[in-house]
């Protein structure tokens, strides 16, 4: 029983350190795209046409395979940009249009088009919530607008807005949430108030106060740069867990969020902590990982560049 148990203990972790095979982009003479693995058998045939730049026989990134852009002489799909396969050739999901590319990554997920609908899968590809409803906003603090008989709004302008139809807020299970009344912990959006989204066991409330023990300190670098006086409430983030260990993510993945619980920096103030709580690492852009105490100091020490060059900015650094 010991030994069963034993291999059944490893499984997870095996899962976890798997080798990728290493696959390739490749172009043909008229500049269309495909994947080929070492040993050159084509895994994605070559009929897309990229748009971001792309060296012939760089290797695919991440856990997935993404082309940059459509299929050649292909009809535009509503809201879609690109194609996701698995690195096995097995198409996954088209990316929502999203910023001139395919939707990014927010809370673990991103949103992907089917059928003119909106669903949100994860890096591995997998469906995590089907697509229902006409639009989806990016997750923000566990939850998502969604709206159905709406539409982009009949403008030139080059940044629309959705309008019309009927909404509604989802949790990460894609189940809709009705507003609740306010208290201490209750989410606002537009004006209604939805419950605190998040629930941790033992090991997730330790890693969060490790980010704890420090707020006043990493609440304070982010603060320093605002031009508006804030009171000691205001002055404070909050750490939650957006996303959890799975297969080829060996992590917990911890945002920052401001006091209006939004995220807080676009690049940064992003933190992943391996499954056994002994390493921190913060991602700046692009995913690059930093350690964390490396990231500390480099913040704290432009914090005080900010605040020597910017003497009257209201948020000070505690002497």
């Amino acid at each position: 029983m010991k030994k069963v148990f034993l291999i059944i203990l490893l499984m997870p972790m095996l899962s976890f350190s798997q080798k990728k095979d290493v696959l390739k982009y490749f172009k043909t003479k008229d500049s269309l795209v495909g994947v080929k693995n070492e040993d050159g058998k084509i895994i994605v045939p070559a009929q897309f046409k990229v748009f971001s730049y792309l060296k012939d026989g760089e290797a695919v990134k991440g856990e997935t395979i993404y082309f940059d852009g459509p299929k050649q002489d292909e009809k535009p799909e509503k809201n879609a940009w690109g194609y996701v396969y698995d690195r096995n050739g097995n198409f996954l999901y088209r990316p929502f249009f999203y910023d001139n590319g395919a939707d990014y990554f927010s809370e673990g997920v991103r949103r992907f088009v089917k059928n003119g609908k909106v669903g949100f899968a994860d890096r591995n590809g997998m469906v995590i919530i089907k697509p229902e409803h006409d639009f989806v906003s990016s997750f923000n603090y566990g939850y998502a607008a969604y709206c159905d008989g709406c539409d982009w709004e009949k403008t030139e302008d080059e940044h629309k807005a959705i309008i019309g139809g009927t909404w509604g807020i989802m949790n990460f299970k894609g189940e809709t949430v009705q507003p609740v009344e306010k208290s201490a912990k209750t989410v606002e959006s537009n004006g209604k108030y939805y419950p605190y989204p998040f629930s941790y066991n033992e090991k997730e409330k330790n890693i969060l106060n490790f980010f704890e023990k420090q707020n006043k300190m990493l609440s304070e670098i982010y603060y320093v740069n605002h031009y508006n006086k804030l009171s000691a409430d205001e002055k404070k983030l909050f750490f939650e867990i957006v996303e959890r260990p799975k297969e080829n993510f060996p992590f917990y993945q911890v945002n920052a969020f401001d006091y209006r619980k939004a995220e807080a920096g676009l690049s940064d103030f992003k933190f992943l902590v391996s499954v056994d709580d002994k390493k921190v690492i913060a991602l700046e852009f692009e995913d690059e990982r930093i350690p964390f105490e490396k990231w500390l100091q480099n913040k704290i020490k432009e914090a005080r560049e900010f605040q020597k060059e910017h003497p009257d900015h209201p948020n000070k650094l505690s002497k």
